[in-house]
């Protein structure tokens, strides 16, 4: 997904965006960087985090941002950033939090019009460049940054700093959160608020979608305001965000809670040993399953964290089912001829599900009951980088939709179907996925369930994964 942390502050401020950009360091695992300015100066940066973590690349070079009052950082899963640029409205640094559907149509509309790229993410045109860039077009930053917001078909959300001031955007429908914090000496701004606590500020509000605000030395100013219309992307609270955020006013792990008991209420029937969560998404939600159900919490499974990143993230298939296989330990204390019921965040590809399962059939569990705590995905998303890749058929609900249907020209209105949950489609789905994970039984979240547990409006929601709801324009 990527985040991003900035700071506008009366005093030195480098130690702060250090530290806050680390606290979205679960947001991605591929580049990372930060930019100053002091003086009308501009220091800048980058580094790969595919061989190693924000803290050990960045901590050496800090003395070189001097005691720079205004910065911004970010974690990145896909381009390098920040991006400085000079234009005719002045030098300013980017960062984004983006996902550009229409990017190549955009770029061939700049390269047209003799505008020229310099940098590159794995020999694809940079999207935070060209978000640069079309800042570049406009009268002034807060004319740019509406450019932007008028072109881009996704999602964009942006800091942009300039030699006097930190502008702040939220993408066009508030897809990704942005929050605002202060403290005596200045502000902050941060993809998610848990960032704040130990640094020292206090969460003021969030922005709206659109929105557009002015951190500087004389306080915070709203350049424009924010939009009705918003669609806050569900997946934030499943599976991305950290327990301690807080997106819309809705706490991610007591939501995680409220997901789980959502579903230990539709197994009345069910009688397990005790429930386990996937770490680390899948606890929460399984310790709201177990205080909902009455039966205890355990660990069987214990997450091996001082070597192995997350398995999502990493590009490469053949790293991702390395990292999935090696990062989780059994503890057959807590598995011989037991009855577990576990809860994961969702199904993606199904590689890191399938080998959990064959080490717990190995441990000797004698039933696995699984509850994913979303509903399948079945639609890429279009608006962020999750659980969308080069092929529709990374998705493992696809694949499977494709075997059932046997053939690969599916109309919409048949994936809609195995989407609804009453459906006979729906459960065929489901049972062909069990047999294939050898699960004794599977279960996915309602949809109408976890919008519940959400506790937003459904038109203020994105779950186009789930049902291919959401607009753009």
């Amino acid at each position: 997904m990527s985040g991003f942390f900035g700071c506008v502050s009366r005093v030195e401020c480098v130690n702060e965006v250090f530290y806050g950009t680390d606290y979205h360091s679960h947001l991605g695992t591929k580049r990372a960087g930060m930019a100053f300015v002091k003086d009308g100066r501009f220091t800048r940066s980058i580094h790969s985090l595919e061989d190693g973590y924000f803290r050990n690349k960045f901590e050496s070079e800090l003395g070189k941002f001097g005691d720079a009052n205004m910065g911004i950082g970010v974690i990145s899963d896909n381009e390098s950033q920040p991006i400085i640029i000079t234009s005719h409205i002045g030098r300013y640094a980017v960062v984004t939090v983006a996902r550009i559907d229409n990017i190549e149509e955009l770029t061939k509309e700049l390269l047209d019009e003799h505008h020229h790229f310099a940098e590159l993410s794995d020999s694809k045109i940079n999207a935070t460049e060209l978000v640069a860039v079309l800042i570049g077009l406009g009268k002034n930053i807060k004319d740019g940054i509406e450019l932007v917001q008028r072109k881009i078909k996704g999602s964009c959300s942006m800091l942009v700093l300039t030699e006097h001031a930190l502008y702040v955007a939220r993408d066009k429908f508030g897809r990704t959160p942005i929050s605002l914090g202060k403290n005596d000496k200045g502000w902050c701004v941060a993809s998610e608020s848990s960032s704040f606590d130990n640094l020292g500020y206090t969460w003021v509000r969030d922005l709206g979608p659109a929105e557009i605000i002015q951190l500087s030395k004389d306080g915070v100013h709203q350049v424009a305001e924010p939009q009705k219309r918003r669609q806050v992307c569900s997946f934030l609270w499943v599976y991305y965000g950290y327990p301690s955020a807080w997106y819309e006013g809705v706490n991610v792990e007591d939501c995680r809670y409220r997901c789980g008991a959502a579903m230990a209420r539709r197994d009345k029937g069910l009688e397990i040993d005790f429930a386990a969560g996937i770490p680390d998404s899948g606890v929460g939600h399984a310790i709201g399953y177990a205080n909902e159900k009455g039966v205890p919490y355990k660990r069987p499974f214990v997450k091996y964290t001082p070597t192995w990143p997350r398995s999502f993230m990493p590009q490469n298939q053949k790293m991702r089912d390395l990292v999935a296989k090696m990062k989780l330990l059994p503890n057959s204390q807590f598995t011989r001829d037991q009855k577990i019921l576990f809860m994961d965040d969702s199904i993606v590809r199904g590689t890191q599900l399938k080998d959990n399962v064959v080490k717990l059939l190995d441990v000797g569990v004698k039933e696995i009951h699984m509850r994913i705590a979303c509903p399948p995905l079945i639609f890429p998303c279009r608006f962020l980088n999750f659980s969308t890749s080069r092929s529709t058929y990374d998705l493992y609900t696809r694949r499977v939709i494709r075997d059932i249907e046997g053939r690969d020209d599916i109309p919409q209105s048949v994936y809609l179907e195995y989407a609804d949950p009453d459906s006979e489609k729906h459960h065929q789905m489901v049972e062909l996925m069990r047999r294939h994970l050898q699960l004794t039984s599977l279960k996915f979240q309602r949809l109408d369930d976890l919008v519940e547990a959400i506790g937003l409006p459904k038109e203020d929601l994105c779950t186009h994964c789930w049902d291919c709801s959401s607009y753009d324009e």
